[in-house]
């Protein structure tokens, strides 16, 4: 990731999801991991939805609502990665991966939720 993207929270976002498509297509298709593979999608490509949405907010509350979402939808992520990497070891070290990125997407946007609703 290039240090401007990095402070580009759409492309980011936009690629993080990119990477969580990228592997879920490498998870095997078995009745245990193919729920958590979806559950992994929506949260992990909601993400970038949602801070686009926010970044087009109608008002602060507007704004701020779509951070949380896109706060609990990394926090999420996080879950469901972690749960695959559970199910089969083999995924431990991508999942790992990716799980760094989504904690530190997590962070971003706990800050941006806290500094907005400070001295309210």
């Amino acid at each position: 990731m290039t240090d401007d993207c990095k402070y580009d929270l759409a492309e980011r976002t936009a690629l993080f999801g990119e990477r969580v498509i990228a592997f879920c297509r490498t998870v095997p298709h078995t009745a245990v991991l193919l729920p958590l593979v979806g559950q992994l999608v929506r949260s992990g490509t909601s993400i970038g939805a949602n801070y686009c949405e926010a970044d087009d907010a109608e008002s602060r509350r507007d704004f701020m609502h779509k951070i949380s979402i896109c706060k609990r939808e990394a926090r999420e992520t996080k879950y469901w990665l972690r749960m695959i990497a559970s199910a089969d070891a083999s995924l431990k070290e991508p999942a790992r991966a990716l799980g760094k990125e989504a904690n530190e997407l997590h962070l971003i946007f706990a800050k941006i939720w806290r500094s907005r609703n400070e001295g309210k």
